[in-house]
Order: structure tokens, then C-alpha cells, then sequence
């Protein structure tokens, strides 16, 4: 009988799965973790038959208590803090088999008490979505009416186009992931890779309210970093949504909208007066297409793909 709770270093290097923890039951159960603790969201863990004889070990803790219930196995720390928790077997698609570590709290938060509509967002029937092709768990959308296509993408993991060229691109980051981007400087290359685009934005599958439970960093330095990196990129919002759920939900109609909106436009004061008095409205503001065949045809030299130059803009106004 193993009497404590180990937690190690996955000696594989190119592990996903960069712990080894090591459960007091029997001769010891042992799994490769994601992480040391599911504080913000269960963790996907998966089984493997050795302890390393010269594991790096963490953390060490006595257990309470350890036992197996069905599929799960209850595990009690001898601490004050995170010493509940439960290692739950279950299957995945295709009949894999998977464990989840999680605690009460994780559970709750995964299950919101609400159900998500199943109507089209902006009446668009099957979304095209791009996926980025590095997106290693990729969301697939299979609740929402879109389709997915694995693309490498210049910014975000999920974008939408109008023609060929991206219009809206949405960043994803659990929590755990936001905190490492802000305080390594990453983020701030990102957001400004997003803000490149039409319309982006970054969300994160966590309620803002758990920066504040952080232990491993400053909670005051993180809120700090956010609000300076909103004010930095103000067009580049970061949405806190509850769970990978609500992420997801929120990525979906934020990409349709966004596709919309730039596809028709916002009416301006000039086409909102004119329709008050009854007149026909002015003709629609030129596509990008139709501004790359102008700027050729004047000895512009335009990319086929990316943001139209400002000059090459300006001059094609000038001369309507």
C-alpha cells in the first residue's frame, strides 16, 4: 500500500502530459496529468504502469483516505487546501477510453445550469470555420450549425472569411494559458497580430472571477496585465466565458456577426438621413476586389490577400 500522494515530473520530455502523480490505492495507481491539481478545469490524465525509480518528485502529501467507487476512485488528502478530489474513467469519442481529475467545483463549473440555443447565428446554415492546423484539441463546433476546416492561420485559432481573404479570428486560451501568455510578454505579440485583422478577439474557457483564486501568481498582477493589454488593444476584446462550453458558443456567433457586419457594413449618418427622407440609398462602398483591379489598372502594385495599403485606399476615394 503506497501511503502517499506523489506527484513527479513525466520524465518523456515531449510529453503533453508534463506530470506523473501516483494514487495510494492498491500497489499504486499511476497516471500521466496535465497538470498538479484541477483547480480551474478537470484535467485529462492518462494511465501508465511505471513509476520512474528516480522520479523528480514535487510534491508529496499523506493521504486520508482513497477509494473506488464504480468508475471513479475518491481520493482525501491530509491538507487544509484542494484535498478533495476524484479521478473519473469514462470514454471519449470513438469509444476511447479516458480519466478525468477533477473536483467538486471543476464538476459544477463544466455543467452551467443552461441550455444553449441550437437556432443559426446571423441565419448562416452551416458556418464554414476555419481551424488552425497547430490547434491540438480543437473545438468542432458539433452543437452549433457550422463546419470545420483544418488551415494554417497567420493569427488565432478560429477564423471566418469573406472570399479569400480572413475577416474575423477568435484566440483561445484556458486560463491557465492566458496567465503563462501575459506574464512571458507573448500576449502583447499576439494582440497585436489580431488587431492586424478586421475584427478579432480572445477568449478565454474561465470566469474572470478565478483570476482573482490564483496562487501561483499575483491575482493583482494579472488583472493588472489584462486591463493594461484592453487598454493597449481596445479592438481586440478578452471574453471571459465559464467553460469550454460557453467558449465555444460565444466564438461561434461572435464569428458570424463579424462576418456580417463587415460584409454589409454599418449604415453611416449620411445613408440613416437619407432613407428618413424617403430617398434611394447611395450606392455601396466598393470591395476589396474591385479596389485591387482599380489600383492595377493605375500602376498600384497590390498582394492579392491582406489589408488594402492606406495610400492605395485613399487614392481610390479621391478619384470616385
Amino acid at each position: 500500500m503506497v501511503d502517499d500522494f506523489l506527484i513527479a515530473r513525466n520524465p518523456e520530455q515531449d510529453s503533453t502530459l508534463p506530470y506523473l502523480v501516483r494514487i495510494s490505492l492498491g500497489d499504486g495507481v499511476v497516471l500521466k496529468a496535465k497538470d498538479v491539481w484541477p483547480r480551474t478545469s478537470k484535467l485529462y490524465c492518462h494511465r501508465t504502469h511505471e513509476w520512474p525509480e528516480d522520479a523528480e518528485i514535487i510534491e508529496r502529501v499523506a493521504t486520508r483516505s482513497c477509494s473506488s467507487r464504480g468508475a471513479a476512485i475518491d481520493l482525501v488528502l491530509d491538507r487544509r487546501r484542494e484535498s478533495r478530489s476524484q479521478f473519473v474513467m469514462t470514454r471519449i469519442r470513438g469509444g476511447r477510453p479516458a480519466i478525468f481529475w477533477q473536483t467538486a467545483r471543476t464538476t459544477k463549473q463544466a455543467r452551467p445550469n443552461v441550455d444553449l440555443p441550437t437556432a443559426r447565428a446571423q441565419g448562416v446554415a452551416d458556418l464554414p470555420i476555419l481551424v488552425d492546423s497547430h490547434e491540438r484539441y480543437p473545438w468542432r463546433f458539433t452543437h452549433q450549425q457550422a463546419v470545420t476546416e483544418r488551415r494554417g492561420l497567420p493569427a488565432g485559432d478560429y477564423a471566418v472569411t469573406d472570399g479569400d481573404r480572413i475577416v474575423a479570428a477568435v484566440e483561445r486560451k484556458s486560463l491557465a494559458d492566458l496567465v503563462s501568455s501575459l506574464t512571458s510578454g507573448k500576449l502583447t505579440y499576439l494582440l497585436a497580430e489580431l488587431s492586424d485583422l478586421p475584427r478579432a478577439a480572445v477568449v478565454v474557457e474561465d470566469r474572470y472571477a478565478q483570476v482573482f483564486a490564483l496562487d501561483r501568481v499575483r491575482p493583482a498582477v494579472v488583472a493588472e496585465a489584462i486591463a493594461e493589454c484592453q487598454a493597449r488593444f481596445p479592438a481586440v476584446p478578452i471574453f471571459f466565458a465559464e467553460n469550454r462550453q460557453l467558449a465555444q458558443e460565444w466564438t461561434y456567433r461572435f464569428l458570424a456577426a463579424a462576418r456580417e457586419e463587415l460584409r454589409t457594413g454599418p449604415a453611416t449618418g449620411e445613408e440613416i438621413a437619407t432613407m428618413a427622407a424617403g430617398n434611394p440609398a447611395p450606392p455601396s462602398a466598393a470591395t476589396p476586389g474591385e479596389i485591387r483591379e482599380w489600383a492595377r489598372e493605375h500602376g498600384w502594385t497590390v498582394s492579392d490577400r491582406g489589408r488594402i495599403p492606406t495610400d492605395v485606399r485613399r487614392a481610390f476615394e479621391e478619384s470616385a
